[in-house]
């Protein structure tokens, strides 16, 4: 495995729940001085939505989009003792050890499509990754992206890899088109698909997937409930296959999301 890009940091105070995240988010400070919005390990997406969060967010980056930084955050087991609500102590008491943190955009405003236009390199670019990632949550009710002094910055992937929770062949879906691209919030402005293809195709390396893919801690992969559970390194080798898989047939959601695209028109 690399060594760890990725920082960690001591959750030091609960600021405040962010109820309008399905897994209850919360921002949080930590022992660097920095907020942070906290995904919870003991959520109810539970540790697959931590690994699709990692996962995404550092192939976006690889790719030249804007995410905030991703760190661990270590969370003690006494932290949430003084909680008085029972909802979120019952949260923090489960999701005692690793969790992940996103650095707190202050100030930063939800995207709005009917404000802000996209242009078409920067639609093509995101609507490529989440076919890519199977991110069925970039829609126009909930679009995941965040204009922060005037840049758009993408938020929120733990939608993504669902295949992680399907019990069919990871084979027979890294080659499926991505049928729900026809609801992505800029599927109308992609228009350079195929050139952004090409290109991207020159930045995603088996090496750097793998390097993205090793990240990813050994205890998010592994069911502690579950004693037939597979290896956390031959869990890593699924997600690993199954991106180089869905990266070699990237014409496959390529045409899909050009099809979908025509349909809107």
């Amino acid at each position: 495995m690399t060594e760890s890009l990725i920082r960690t940091v001591q959750v030091t105070r609960y600021v405040t729940p962010l109820r309008e995240g399905g897994s209850l988010p919360a921002l949080a400070e930590a022992d660097d001085g920095f907020l942070y919005v906290l995904k919870f390990r003991g959520a109810g997406q539970g540790l697959k939505a931590l690994v699709a969060e990692l996962i995404a967010g550092e192939l976006a980056r690889t790719l030249g989009l804007r995410m905030p930084e991703i760190v661990f955050a270590q969370l003690d087991e006494a932290f949430g003792r003084t909680e008085p609500d029972e909802e979120i102590q019952d949260l923090l008491k489960a999701s005692a050890g690793l969790n992940m943190g996103i650095h707190y955009l202050s100030g930063a405003i939800t995207f709005d499509p009917l404000v802000t236009t996209v242009p078409a390199r920067l639609a093509s670019q995101i609507v490529w990754l989440d076919c890519l990632v199977t991110n069925v949550d970039r829609t126009a009710r909930n679009t995941n992206m965040l204009i922060w002094h005037k840049e758009l910055w993408l938020i929120d992937h733990g939608a993504s890899l669902y295949f992680h929770h399907s019990s069919q062949p990871w084979q027979e879906q890294s080659r499926r088109p991505f049928v729900p691209v026809k609801d992505h919030v800029l599927l109308l402005q992609a228009t350079d698909l195929e050139a952004v293809d090409a290109d991207y195709h020159q930045l995603l390396t088996p090496e750097r997937i793998a390097e993205i893919v090793a990240l990813v801690p050994d205890e998010w992969l592994v069911d502690a409930n579950d004693p037939t559970a597979e290896p956390a390194a031959e869990r890593r080798a699924v997600y690993v296959q199954f991106l180089q898989d869905r990266l070699a047939h990237s014409h496959i959601f390529v045409q899909e999301a050009n099809h979908a695209r025509q349909a809107l028109i």
